[in-house]
């Protein structure tokens, strides 16, 4: 198994359209964990953590993300491995 820890942070209109929740159910559904948070400039910070090509996946989801959306940037770090036991939204 080959796992992965990537931060992402996407910019553009991603608060207050349901990113956070949205990308929770992709992480569901991909078996990734970590978390989904909004920061105070306005961009959502996204941890995803699993095997490399369910985080590569939501990796590119996140341009997409739910309909009311539009992500203009989104920079990826591979960070240090964790193993959270879940995804949560804060």
């Amino acid at each position: 198994m080959d796992k992965c820890c990537v931060k992402a942070l996407v910019v553009g209109k991603v608060q207050g359209v349901g990113f956070r929740w949205a990308t929770r159910e992709q992480a569901l559904t991909h078996e990734v964990t970590g978390h989904a948070r909004n920061l105070p400039d306005g961009r959502v910070e996204v941890l995803m953590c699993g095997e490399r090509d369910a985080v590569k996946s939501m990796s590119e989801w996140l341009w997409k993300g739910p309909p009311h959306a539009h992500a203009t940037h989104v920079e990826l770090e591979v960070v240090e491995a964790r193993d959270p036991d879940n995804f949560r939204t804060f």
